[in-house]
Protein backbone atom coordinates (compact mmCIF):
# COMPACT_ATOMS: atom_id res chain seq x y z
CA UNK A 1 0.00 0.00 0.00
CA UNK A 2 1.01 3.62 -0.19
CA UNK A 3 -0.23 7.10 -0.29
CA UNK A 4 0.34 10.54 -2.80
CA UNK A 5 1.12 13.15 -1.02
CA UNK A 6 2.65 17.25 -2.56
CA UNK A 7 5.41 18.14 -1.15
CA UNK A 8 5.74 22.40 -0.60
CA UNK A 9 8.90 22.80 0.68
CA UNK A 10 11.80 21.71 3.03
CA UNK A 11 10.49 22.90 6.45
CA UNK A 12 9.80 19.55 7.85
CA UNK A 13 12.18 17.20 8.44
CA UNK A 14 10.50 14.42 6.55
CA UNK A 15 10.30 17.03 3.53
CA UNK A 16 13.60 17.43 3.32
CA UNK A 17 14.58 13.40 3.55
CA UNK A 18 11.89 13.03 0.65
CA UNK A 19 13.26 15.60 -1.63
CA UNK A 20 16.85 13.68 -1.04
CA UNK A 21 15.11 10.23 -2.10
CA UNK A 22 13.57 12.14 -5.50
CA UNK A 23 16.75 13.67 -6.02
CA UNK A 24 18.74 10.02 -5.61
CA UNK A 25 15.75 8.23 -7.66
CA UNK A 26 15.87 11.29 -10.54
CA UNK A 27 19.03 10.74 -10.82
CA UNK A 28 19.00 6.60 -10.54
CA UNK A 29 16.24 6.87 -13.44
CA UNK A 30 17.22 9.36 -15.88
CA UNK A 31 21.16 9.24 -15.57
CA UNK A 32 21.59 11.22 -19.05
CA UNK A 33 18.93 13.80 -18.01
CA UNK A 34 19.20 17.04 -16.62
CA UNK A 35 18.49 15.62 -13.07
CA UNK A 36 17.90 17.77 -10.52
CA UNK A 37 20.00 17.59 -6.55
CA UNK A 38 17.84 18.14 -3.40
CA UNK A 39 18.70 21.58 -2.89
CA UNK A 40 17.86 22.35 -6.75
CA UNK A 41 14.54 20.54 -5.96
CA UNK A 42 14.19 22.83 -2.70
CA UNK A 43 15.12 25.92 -4.56
CA UNK A 44 11.76 25.64 -7.36
CA UNK A 45 9.95 25.57 -4.48
CA UNK A 46 10.83 28.19 -2.76
CA UNK A 47 11.57 30.52 -5.77
CA UNK A 48 9.62 30.38 -8.80
CA UNK A 49 10.23 33.08 -10.07
CA UNK A 50 13.77 32.01 -11.03
CA UNK A 51 13.09 29.10 -13.24
CA UNK A 52 9.41 30.93 -14.46
CA UNK A 53 7.16 27.92 -13.27
CA UNK A 54 5.36 27.08 -10.34
CA UNK A 55 7.10 23.33 -9.30
CA UNK A 56 4.64 20.74 -7.91
CA UNK A 57 6.08 17.64 -6.51
CA UNK A 58 4.45 14.52 -5.85
CA UNK A 59 5.51 11.14 -3.90
CA UNK A 60 4.12 7.93 -3.68
CA UNK A 61 5.14 6.47 -0.04
CA UNK A 62 4.48 3.65 1.98
CA UNK A 63 3.74 3.52 5.65
CA UNK A 64 6.96 4.08 6.86
CA UNK A 65 7.29 7.08 4.27
CA UNK A 66 9.60 5.14 1.85
CA UNK A 67 9.66 6.40 -1.42
CA UNK A 68 8.24 4.53 -3.95
CA UNK A 69 7.49 6.99 -7.15
CA UNK A 70 8.02 10.55 -7.37
CA UNK A 71 6.43 13.26 -9.98
CA UNK A 72 7.52 17.05 -10.65
CA UNK A 73 4.81 19.05 -12.26
CA UNK A 74 5.92 22.33 -13.35
CA UNK A 75 2.87 25.13 -13.15
CA UNK A 76 2.90 28.36 -15.68
CA UNK A 77 -0.04 30.28 -14.89
CA UNK A 78 0.64 33.49 -16.79
CA UNK A 79 0.13 31.14 -19.97
CA UNK A 80 -1.97 28.61 -18.42
CA UNK A 81 -0.45 25.53 -19.32
CA UNK A 82 1.17 22.89 -16.97
CA UNK A 83 4.20 20.71 -18.44
CA UNK A 84 4.89 17.03 -16.34
CA UNK A 85 9.04 17.41 -15.88
CA UNK A 86 9.50 13.58 -14.80
CA UNK A 87 7.27 10.65 -13.38
CA UNK A 88 9.11 7.66 -12.11
CA UNK A 89 9.10 4.81 -9.98
CA UNK A 90 11.23 2.21 -8.68
CA UNK A 91 11.86 -0.67 -11.59
CA UNK A 92 11.12 -3.03 -9.13
CA UNK A 93 7.61 -1.39 -8.80
CA UNK A 94 6.62 -1.77 -11.71
CA UNK A 95 2.75 -3.32 -12.71
CA UNK A 96 2.15 -1.92 -9.09
CA UNK A 97 0.11 0.51 -9.84
CA UNK A 98 2.73 3.47 -8.51
CA UNK A 99 3.12 5.20 -12.12
CA UNK A 100 -0.40 5.17 -12.70
CA UNK A 101 -1.58 6.07 -9.41
CA UNK A 102 0.85 9.55 -9.80
CA UNK A 103 -0.10 10.17 -13.15
CA UNK A 104 -3.66 10.68 -12.04
CA UNK A 105 -2.99 13.07 -9.29
CA UNK A 106 -0.80 14.42 -11.81
CA UNK A 107 -3.97 15.14 -14.13
CA UNK A 108 -5.91 16.61 -10.66
CA UNK A 109 -3.59 18.91 -10.19
CA UNK A 110 -2.76 19.95 -14.24
CA UNK A 111 -6.62 20.40 -14.05
CA UNK A 112 -7.11 22.20 -11.41
CA UNK A 113 -4.51 24.78 -11.98
CA UNK A 114 -4.99 25.37 -16.03
CA UNK A 115 -7.00 25.13 -18.84
CA UNK A 116 -4.54 24.60 -22.06
CA UNK A 117 -3.79 21.29 -20.81
CA UNK A 118 -0.80 19.32 -19.89
CA UNK A 119 2.52 18.82 -21.96
CA UNK A 120 5.64 16.56 -21.21
CA UNK A 121 8.16 15.23 -23.86
CA UNK A 122 8.44 10.97 -24.65
CA UNK A 123 11.73 9.72 -26.31
CA UNK A 124 9.74 8.51 -30.12
CA UNK A 125 8.60 5.42 -30.45
CA UNK A 126 9.43 5.55 -34.59
CA UNK A 127 12.78 3.40 -35.55
CA UNK A 128 13.66 6.41 -37.76
CA UNK A 129 13.96 8.80 -34.79
CA UNK A 130 15.66 6.19 -32.59
CA UNK A 131 17.94 3.92 -34.07
CA UNK A 132 18.14 1.93 -30.48
CA UNK A 133 15.89 -0.95 -30.97
CA UNK A 134 15.91 -1.67 -27.06
CA UNK A 135 15.38 1.88 -25.98
CA UNK A 136 12.76 2.36 -29.09
CA UNK A 137 10.70 -0.61 -27.69
CA UNK A 138 11.25 0.89 -24.00
CA UNK A 139 9.62 4.36 -25.20
CA UNK A 140 6.73 2.36 -27.23
CA UNK A 141 5.30 1.21 -23.82
CA UNK A 142 6.05 4.41 -22.33
CA UNK A 143 3.65 5.77 -24.86
CA UNK A 144 1.64 3.33 -24.24
CA UNK A 145 0.87 4.06 -21.15
CA UNK A 146 0.24 7.27 -21.63
CA UNK A 147 -2.55 6.74 -24.66
CA UNK A 148 -4.77 4.83 -21.67
CA UNK A 149 -5.19 8.67 -20.19
CA UNK A 150 -6.14 10.40 -23.84
CA UNK A 151 -2.27 11.54 -24.02
CA UNK A 152 -0.57 11.54 -27.40
CA UNK A 153 2.44 12.66 -29.44
CA UNK A 154 1.96 16.30 -31.15
CA UNK A 155 2.53 15.18 -35.07
CA UNK A 156 3.29 17.64 -38.07
CA UNK A 157 5.70 19.82 -36.15
CA UNK A 158 9.30 20.56 -36.02
CA UNK A 159 9.48 19.76 -32.46
CA UNK A 160 11.71 16.34 -33.10
CA UNK A 161 13.87 18.74 -34.52
CA UNK A 162 17.43 17.44 -32.90
CA UNK A 163 19.17 20.61 -31.28
CA UNK A 164 22.45 19.02 -32.96
CA UNK A 165 22.66 18.12 -36.29
CA UNK A 166 22.42 14.29 -36.69
CA UNK A 167 21.32 13.64 -32.94
CA UNK A 168 19.59 10.73 -31.77
CA UNK A 169 15.72 10.12 -30.53
CA UNK A 170 14.41 13.99 -29.96
CA UNK A 171 11.72 13.76 -27.96
CA UNK A 172 7.90 13.90 -28.76
CA UNK A 173 5.76 17.07 -27.44
CA UNK A 174 3.23 14.69 -26.40
CA UNK A 175 -0.64 16.48 -25.19
CA UNK A 176 -3.26 15.53 -22.66
CA UNK A 177 -5.94 17.61 -22.74
CA UNK A 178 -7.09 16.66 -19.47
CA UNK A 179 -10.99 15.16 -20.96
CA UNK A 180 -11.76 19.29 -21.92
CA UNK A 181 -13.09 19.67 -25.67
CA UNK A 182 -12.29 23.03 -26.30
CA UNK A 183 -9.41 23.28 -28.59
CA UNK A 184 -6.41 25.54 -27.79
CA UNK A 185 -5.50 27.73 -30.57
CA UNK A 186 -2.35 28.02 -32.78
CA UNK A 187 -1.25 31.39 -31.30
CA UNK A 188 -1.77 29.49 -28.02
CA UNK A 189 0.25 26.45 -28.95
CA UNK A 190 2.71 28.76 -30.07
CA UNK A 191 3.13 30.68 -27.06
CA UNK A 192 3.25 27.48 -24.56
CA UNK A 193 5.78 26.00 -27.02
CA UNK A 194 7.81 28.77 -27.12
CA UNK A 195 7.72 28.97 -23.18
CA UNK A 196 8.32 25.41 -22.84
CA UNK A 197 11.25 25.76 -25.05
CA UNK A 198 12.78 28.78 -23.47
CA UNK A 199 12.24 28.29 -19.91
CA UNK A 200 13.64 24.44 -19.48
CA UNK A 201 16.05 24.63 -22.55
CA UNK A 202 16.85 28.03 -23.15
CA UNK A 203 20.55 27.25 -22.21
CA UNK A 204 20.94 24.59 -24.99
CA UNK A 205 18.02 26.01 -28.05
CA UNK A 206 19.65 28.71 -29.73
CA UNK A 207 16.72 31.65 -30.52
CA UNK A 208 16.69 31.00 -34.19
CA UNK A 209 16.21 27.25 -33.04
CA UNK A 210 13.49 27.97 -30.76
CA UNK A 211 11.82 30.64 -33.23
CA UNK A 212 11.65 27.55 -36.20
CA UNK A 213 10.12 24.89 -33.89
CA UNK A 214 7.62 27.44 -32.87
CA UNK A 215 6.57 28.58 -35.96
CA UNK A 216 5.89 24.90 -37.18
CA UNK A 217 3.06 25.03 -34.82
CA UNK A 218 0.04 26.37 -37.31
CA UNK A 219 -3.04 24.26 -36.23
CA UNK A 220 -5.36 24.60 -33.96
CA UNK A 221 -6.34 21.39 -31.43
CA UNK A 222 -3.44 20.61 -31.78
CA UNK A 223 -3.32 17.58 -34.07
CA UNK A 224 -2.34 14.22 -32.27
CA UNK A 225 -1.08 11.21 -33.15
CA UNK A 226 -3.81 8.68 -33.94
CA UNK A 227 -3.88 5.63 -31.24
CA UNK A 228 -1.28 3.44 -32.14
CA UNK A 229 -1.37 0.66 -29.29
CA UNK A 230 -4.16 -1.67 -28.43
CA UNK A 231 -5.87 -0.51 -25.20
CA UNK A 232 -8.30 -2.47 -22.85
CA UNK A 233 -9.32 0.74 -21.26
CA UNK A 234 -9.06 5.12 -22.50
CA UNK A 235 -9.40 7.30 -19.58
CA UNK A 236 -9.67 10.64 -21.32
CA UNK A 237 -11.03 12.41 -18.79
CA UNK A 238 -9.53 13.43 -15.81
CA UNK A 239 -11.10 13.07 -12.41
CA UNK A 240 -13.91 15.76 -11.20
CA UNK A 241 -12.49 18.64 -8.90
CA UNK A 242 -9.19 18.83 -8.00
CA UNK A 243 -6.53 16.49 -5.82
CA UNK A 244 -8.04 15.82 -2.18
CA UNK A 245 -5.40 17.79 -0.49
CA UNK A 246 -6.75 18.58 2.79
CA UNK A 247 -6.92 16.24 5.43
CA UNK A 248 -10.14 15.93 7.65
CA UNK A 249 -10.33 14.56 10.83
CA UNK A 250 -14.61 13.99 12.11
CA UNK A 251 -15.58 13.21 15.36
CA UNK A 252 -17.85 10.66 14.20
CA UNK A 253 -19.59 10.43 17.58
CA UNK A 254 -19.99 13.88 17.92
CA UNK A 255 -23.61 13.79 18.21
CA UNK A 256 -24.09 11.57 21.35
CA UNK A 257 -23.42 15.36 23.15
CA UNK A 258 -26.48 16.78 22.56
CA UNK A 259 -28.03 18.99 25.24
CA UNK A 260 -31.67 19.87 24.04
CA UNK A 261 -32.55 22.40 26.43
CA UNK A 262 -33.68 25.89 24.81
CA UNK A 263 -30.96 28.15 23.96
CA UNK A 264 -27.93 25.70 24.04
CA UNK A 265 -27.11 26.76 20.51
CA UNK A 266 -23.95 24.17 20.36
CA UNK A 267 -25.92 21.51 18.64
CA UNK A 268 -25.03 18.55 16.50
CA UNK A 269 -26.36 19.78 13.65
CA UNK A 270 -23.43 22.93 13.06
CA UNK A 271 -20.88 19.49 12.08
CA UNK A 272 -23.26 18.07 9.69
CA UNK A 273 -24.32 21.16 8.02
CA UNK A 274 -20.37 21.34 7.34
CA UNK A 275 -19.65 18.38 6.41
CA UNK A 276 -22.36 18.69 3.66
CA UNK A 277 -21.06 21.68 2.31
CA UNK A 278 -17.56 20.46 2.14
CA UNK A 279 -17.39 16.36 1.25
CA UNK A 280 -18.77 17.46 -2.41
CA UNK A 281 -15.93 19.52 -3.01
CA UNK A 282 -13.64 16.81 -3.40
CA UNK A 283 -10.99 19.07 -1.89
CA UNK A 284 -10.88 16.97 1.41
CA UNK A 285 -9.38 13.41 2.23
CA UNK A 286 -10.70 11.48 5.26
CA UNK A 287 -8.07 10.45 7.68
CA UNK A 288 -8.43 7.82 9.93
CA UNK A 289 -8.44 9.17 13.61
CA UNK A 290 -6.72 6.71 16.04
CA UNK A 291 -6.67 6.61 19.48
CA UNK A 292 -4.40 8.61 21.97
CA UNK A 293 -3.91 8.10 25.62
CA UNK A 294 -4.83 10.37 28.41
CA UNK A 295 -1.29 11.60 28.85
CA UNK A 296 -1.70 14.10 25.63
CA UNK A 297 -4.45 15.87 28.05
CA UNK A 298 -2.74 15.82 31.15
CA UNK A 299 0.33 17.29 29.42
CA UNK A 300 -1.94 20.01 28.78
CA UNK A 301 -4.77 20.44 31.61
CA UNK A 302 -4.28 19.62 35.11
CA UNK A 303 -4.04 16.38 36.23
CA UNK A 304 -6.70 16.43 39.08
CA UNK A 305 -8.97 18.64 36.33
CA UNK A 306 -8.85 16.13 34.13
CA UNK A 307 -9.57 13.20 36.43
CA UNK A 308 -12.83 14.94 38.21
CA UNK A 309 -13.97 15.96 34.41
CA UNK A 310 -13.77 11.47 34.13
CA UNK A 311 -15.15 10.45 37.16
CA UNK A 312 -17.80 12.86 37.54
CA UNK A 313 -19.36 12.66 34.03
CA UNK A 314 -18.96 8.72 33.89
CA UNK A 315 -20.65 8.57 37.24
CA UNK A 316 -23.61 10.65 35.93
CA UNK A 317 -26.59 8.83 34.15
CA UNK A 318 -26.41 8.51 30.31
CA UNK A 319 -29.97 11.45 30.38
CA UNK A 320 -28.75 13.18 33.25
CA UNK A 321 -26.71 16.59 33.20
CA UNK A 322 -25.43 18.69 36.54
CA UNK A 323 -24.83 22.41 36.03
CA UNK A 324 -22.33 24.56 38.21
CA UNK A 325 -24.01 26.23 40.80
CA UNK A 326 -21.68 27.12 43.37
CA UNK A 327 -17.87 28.62 42.45
CA UNK A 328 -15.68 28.62 45.90
CA UNK A 329 -13.26 31.43 43.92
CA UNK A 330 -12.78 32.67 47.36
CA UNK A 331 -10.73 29.38 48.41
CA UNK A 332 -8.80 27.86 45.59
CA UNK A 333 -6.81 26.04 47.46
CA UNK A 334 -9.79 24.05 49.34
CA UNK A 335 -12.05 22.50 46.67
CA UNK A 336 -15.22 20.94 47.87
CA UNK A 337 -15.78 17.57 48.62
CA UNK A 338 -18.96 16.92 47.30
CA UNK A 339 -18.36 16.14 43.59
CA UNK A 340 -21.28 17.44 42.38
CA UNK A 341 -20.78 21.00 44.53
CA UNK A 342 -16.77 20.76 43.16
CA UNK A 343 -18.27 21.88 39.23
CA UNK A 344 -18.70 24.89 39.86
CA UNK A 345 -14.37 24.63 41.09
CA UNK A 346 -13.56 23.68 37.88
CA UNK A 347 -16.22 25.84 35.62
CA UNK A 348 -16.65 29.33 34.63
CA UNK A 349 -19.77 29.75 33.74
CA UNK A 350 -23.28 28.21 34.72
CA UNK A 351 -24.61 26.93 31.42
CA UNK A 352 -22.04 23.95 30.61
CA UNK A 353 -23.46 20.98 31.85
CA UNK A 354 -21.46 17.79 32.97
CA UNK A 355 -22.71 14.84 31.43
CA UNK A 356 -21.34 11.30 30.31
CA UNK A 357 -21.49 11.96 26.52
CA UNK A 358 -19.86 15.31 27.05
CA UNK A 359 -17.05 13.79 28.46
CA UNK A 360 -16.87 10.84 25.73
CA UNK A 361 -17.44 13.67 22.91
CA UNK A 362 -14.86 15.90 24.58
CA UNK A 363 -12.36 12.81 24.30
CA UNK A 364 -13.72 11.97 20.41
CA UNK A 365 -12.17 15.75 19.62
CA UNK A 366 -9.44 15.67 21.33
CA UNK A 367 -8.44 12.06 19.62
CA UNK A 368 -9.50 13.32 16.31
CA UNK A 369 -7.08 16.89 16.68
CA UNK A 370 -4.31 14.45 17.38
CA UNK A 371 -4.48 12.84 15.00
CA UNK A 372 -4.56 15.88 12.32
CA UNK A 373 -2.11 17.18 13.80
CA UNK A 374 0.19 13.74 13.04
CA UNK A 375 -1.03 14.33 9.66
CA UNK A 376 0.71 17.29 9.38
CA UNK A 377 4.04 16.05 11.03
CA UNK A 378 3.78 13.73 8.58
CA UNK A 379 3.93 15.68 5.99
CA UNK A 380 0.56 16.63 4.69
CA UNK A 381 0.25 20.82 4.52
CA UNK A 382 -3.25 21.59 5.64
CA UNK A 383 -5.85 19.75 8.01
CA UNK A 384 -9.08 19.96 9.67
CA UNK A 385 -10.16 18.41 13.07
CA UNK A 386 -13.94 19.05 11.93
CA UNK A 387 -15.02 18.58 16.05
CA UNK A 388 -17.93 19.40 18.74
CA UNK A 389 -17.83 20.17 21.47
CA UNK A 390 -15.09 23.20 20.85
CA UNK A 391 -12.40 23.40 23.26
CA UNK A 392 -10.76 26.94 23.12
CA UNK A 393 -12.36 28.08 26.43
CA UNK A 394 -10.95 25.12 28.24
CA UNK A 395 -8.41 26.42 30.75
CA UNK A 396 -5.34 24.61 31.91
CA UNK A 397 -7.71 23.54 34.82
CA UNK A 398 -11.26 24.74 34.39
CA UNK A 399 -14.05 24.08 31.63
CA UNK A 400 -16.85 26.63 30.35
CA UNK A 401 -18.16 28.24 27.09
CA UNK A 402 -19.43 24.96 26.01
CA UNK A 403 -15.23 23.72 26.28
CA UNK A 404 -14.29 20.57 28.06
CA UNK A 405 -11.20 19.75 27.07
CA UNK A 406 -9.01 22.51 24.86
CA UNK A 407 -8.46 20.50 21.38
CA UNK A 408 -6.30 22.91 19.60
CA UNK A 409 -4.43 23.61 22.38
CA UNK A 410 -3.51 20.04 23.25
CA UNK A 411 -2.54 19.30 19.12
CA UNK A 412 -0.38 22.40 19.59
CA UNK A 413 1.99 20.94 22.46
CA UNK A 414 2.15 17.53 20.05
CA UNK A 415 3.35 19.52 17.42
CA UNK A 416 5.98 21.60 19.80
CA UNK A 417 8.10 18.75 20.12
CA UNK A 418 9.10 18.87 16.42
CA UNK A 419 9.39 23.02 16.94
CA UNK A 420 7.97 26.09 17.22
CA UNK A 421 3.82 26.47 17.00
CA UNK A 422 1.22 29.77 16.75
CA UNK A 423 -1.62 28.93 17.61
CA UNK A 424 -4.31 31.66 16.15
CA UNK A 425 -7.58 31.93 17.60
CA UNK A 426 -10.08 33.65 14.63
CA UNK A 427 -13.54 32.65 16.64
CA UNK A 428 -15.70 35.57 17.77
CA UNK A 429 -15.10 35.02 21.39
CA UNK A 430 -11.53 35.16 23.10
CA UNK A 431 -9.45 32.10 23.47
CA UNK A 432 -9.37 32.23 27.25
CA UNK A 433 -8.07 28.89 27.42
CA UNK A 434 -5.57 28.49 25.31
CA UNK A 435 -4.31 32.15 26.39
CA UNK A 436 -3.96 30.24 30.11
CA UNK A 437 -2.37 27.03 28.70
CA UNK A 438 0.47 29.02 26.78
CA UNK A 439 0.69 31.92 29.01
CA UNK A 440 4.18 31.13 30.43
CA UNK A 441 5.56 29.78 27.32
CA UNK A 442 7.76 30.83 24.68
CA UNK A 443 7.55 27.97 22.16
CA UNK A 444 4.02 28.47 21.46
CA UNK A 445 3.20 31.59 19.86
CA UNK A 446 -0.83 32.53 20.83
CA UNK A 447 -2.51 35.60 18.78
CA UNK A 448 -6.23 36.09 18.73
CA UNK A 449 -8.66 38.43 17.23
CA UNK A 450 -12.19 38.87 19.41
CA UNK A 451 -15.22 40.69 20.58
CA UNK A 452 -13.26 43.00 23.40
CA UNK A 453 -14.22 41.68 26.73
CA UNK A 454 -16.17 44.65 27.72
CA UNK A 455 -19.38 43.47 25.80
CA UNK A 456 -18.66 39.28 24.89
CA UNK A 457 -17.93 36.29 26.52
CA UNK A 458 -15.91 35.13 28.64
CA UNK A 459 -16.05 38.77 30.20
CA UNK A 460 -12.47 38.51 32.31
CA UNK A 461 -9.76 38.27 29.35
CA UNK A 462 -8.89 38.63 26.03
CA UNK A 463 -7.44 42.71 27.08
CA UNK A 464 -5.01 43.95 25.10
CA UNK A 465 -2.64 44.24 27.99
CA UNK A 466 -2.68 40.32 28.50
CA UNK A 467 0.71 39.74 26.64
CA UNK A 468 1.84 36.78 28.82
CA UNK A 469 4.30 36.26 31.69
CA UNK A 470 7.53 35.04 32.82
CA UNK A 471 9.44 32.88 29.88
CA UNK A 472 5.97 33.94 28.03
CA UNK A 473 5.99 37.37 28.36
CA UNK A 474 5.51 38.86 24.88
CA UNK A 475 4.41 35.77 23.33
CA UNK A 476 0.92 36.26 23.98
CA UNK A 477 -1.14 39.14 21.57
CA UNK A 478 -5.04 39.85 22.40
CA UNK A 479 -6.46 42.11 19.50
CA UNK A 480 -10.20 42.70 20.80
CA UNK A 481 -12.34 44.27 18.87
CA UNK A 482 -15.47 46.37 19.09
CA UNK A 483 -19.47 45.28 17.54
CA UNK A 484 -20.68 45.56 14.52
CA UNK A 485 -17.39 44.72 12.47
CA UNK A 486 -17.13 44.60 9.07
CA UNK A 487 -14.95 41.90 6.39
CA UNK A 488 -12.54 44.90 5.73
CA UNK A 489 -12.34 46.02 8.69
CA UNK A 490 -11.23 42.08 10.19
CA UNK A 491 -8.85 41.78 6.93
CA UNK A 492 -6.94 45.04 8.23
CA UNK A 493 -6.74 43.38 11.81
CA UNK A 494 -5.88 40.26 10.58
CA UNK A 495 -3.08 41.64 8.41
CA UNK A 496 -1.90 42.72 11.73
CA UNK A 497 -1.76 39.42 13.66
CA UNK A 498 0.30 37.88 10.64
CA UNK A 499 3.16 40.41 11.18
CA UNK A 500 3.76 39.59 14.48
CA UNK A 501 3.07 35.23 13.70
CA UNK A 502 5.94 36.09 10.71
CA UNK A 503 8.15 38.00 13.04
CA UNK A 504 7.83 34.55 15.77
CA UNK A 505 8.51 32.23 12.15
CA UNK A 506 6.84 29.44 13.88
CA UNK A 507 7.18 25.61 12.17
CA UNK A 508 3.58 25.01 12.73
CA UNK A 509 0.34 27.24 12.48
CA UNK A 510 -2.52 25.60 14.42
CA UNK A 511 -5.95 27.60 13.72
CA UNK A 512 -8.59 27.79 16.13
CA UNK A 513 -11.25 28.46 13.38
CA UNK A 514 -14.63 30.15 15.17
CA UNK A 515 -17.68 31.17 12.24
CA UNK A 516 -19.78 32.81 14.45
CA UNK A 517 -17.66 35.89 13.03
CA UNK A 518 -20.42 35.45 10.48
CA UNK A 519 -23.55 38.70 9.97
CA UNK A 520 -26.46 36.74 11.94
CA UNK A 521 -24.46 34.03 14.76
CA UNK A 522 -26.66 34.57 18.03
CA UNK A 523 -23.51 34.48 19.84
CA UNK A 524 -21.73 37.19 17.81
CA UNK A 525 -21.92 40.91 16.72
CA UNK A 526 -20.02 40.87 13.56
CA UNK A 527 -20.77 41.41 9.77
CA UNK A 528 -18.30 39.05 8.10
CA UNK A 529 -19.62 37.28 5.17
CA UNK A 530 -18.63 34.63 2.74
CA UNK A 531 -16.58 36.12 0.59
CA UNK A 532 -14.89 37.81 3.65
CA UNK A 533 -14.29 34.48 4.82
CA UNK A 534 -12.68 33.19 2.04
CA UNK A 535 -10.36 36.78 1.75
CA UNK A 536 -9.52 35.77 5.62
CA UNK A 537 -8.40 31.35 4.52
CA UNK A 538 -6.46 33.29 1.41
CA UNK A 539 -4.64 36.02 3.91
CA UNK A 540 -4.08 33.14 6.51
CA UNK A 541 -2.30 30.51 3.74
CA UNK A 542 -0.46 32.96 2.77
CA UNK A 543 1.85 32.73 6.21
CA UNK A 544 2.77 28.76 4.12
CA UNK A 545 3.66 27.20 6.85
CA UNK A 546 1.98 23.42 7.82
CA UNK A 547 -1.48 24.24 9.06
CA UNK A 548 -3.88 22.25 11.56
CA UNK A 549 -7.37 23.92 11.58
CA UNK A 550 -9.56 22.95 14.62
CA UNK A 551 -13.43 23.85 14.45
CA UNK A 552 -14.05 26.47 17.47
CA UNK A 553 -17.90 28.36 17.49
CA UNK A 554 -19.99 28.79 14.77
CA UNK A 555 -23.86 28.88 15.77
CA UNK A 556 -25.93 29.97 12.52
CA UNK A 557 -26.42 26.81 11.23
CA UNK A 558 -27.84 27.74 7.67
CA UNK A 559 -24.81 29.56 7.27
CA UNK A 560 -21.93 27.44 8.70
CA UNK A 561 -21.50 25.31 5.57
CA UNK A 562 -20.53 28.23 2.87
CA UNK A 563 -18.77 30.14 5.34
CA UNK A 564 -16.21 27.01 5.83
CA UNK A 565 -16.22 26.11 2.44
CA UNK A 566 -14.98 29.68 1.46
CA UNK A 567 -12.57 29.74 4.03
CA UNK A 568 -10.90 26.46 2.95
CA UNK A 569 -11.21 27.53 -0.51
CA UNK A 570 -9.25 30.40 0.22
CA UNK A 571 -6.56 28.75 1.97
CA UNK A 572 -6.19 26.03 -1.16
CA UNK A 573 -5.69 29.32 -2.97
CA UNK A 574 -2.51 30.23 -1.14
CA UNK A 575 -1.06 27.31 -0.28
CA UNK A 576 -1.83 24.83 -3.07
CA UNK A 577 -2.37 27.20 -6.24
CA UNK A 578 -5.19 27.25 -7.37
CA UNK A 579 -8.67 29.27 -7.19
CA UNK A 580 -11.82 27.83 -6.80
CA UNK A 581 -15.20 29.43 -7.82
CA UNK A 582 -18.45 28.27 -6.52
CA UNK A 583 -19.66 26.55 -9.97
CA UNK A 584 -17.01 24.07 -8.91
CA UNK A 585 -14.45 25.17 -11.40
CA UNK A 586 -10.77 26.29 -10.81
CA UNK A 587 -8.90 29.00 -12.61
CA UNK A 588 -5.25 29.22 -12.04
CA UNK A 589 -3.41 32.05 -10.29
CA UNK A 590 -2.89 35.10 -12.50
CA UNK A 591 0.82 35.08 -11.44
CA UNK A 592 3.33 33.07 -10.01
Amino acid sequence: MFRIRRILDDLLPIDRSALTAVADMMAELFPAGRTDSTQTLAEKLKNPFKTRFRSIVLIAEDNRHKIRGFALLLSAPDEDFCYLDFLGSHTRLSGRGVGAALYQRVRQEAAAICRSGLFFECLPDDPLLCADADLCQENGRRLRFYERYGAFPIVGTRYETPVEPGGDCPPYLVYDNLGRTQAVSAKKLQIIVRAILERKYGDVCSKDYITDVVASFTKAGPELRPPRYQTVETVRSAPPGVAATIGLTVNDRHDIHHVKERGYVEAPARINAILKSLEPTGLFERLPVREHGESAIVAVHDAGFAGYLKRMCMSLPETSSLYPYVFPIRNQTRPPKEMAIRAGYYCIDTFTPLNRNAYLAARGAVNCSLSAADSIVAGRRLAYALVRPPGHHAERRAFGGFCYFNSAAIACHALSRHGTVCLLDIDFHHGNGSQDIYYERSDVLTVSIHGHPGFAYPYFSGFSDETGSGPGSGFNLNLPLGENIDGRTYADVLYRALDRIRTFAPLFLVVSLGLDTAKGDPTGAWNLNVRDFMRNGRIIGKLGVPTLVVQEGGYRIHALGQNARAFFFGMAESIFGFRWLESGKSTPRAKL
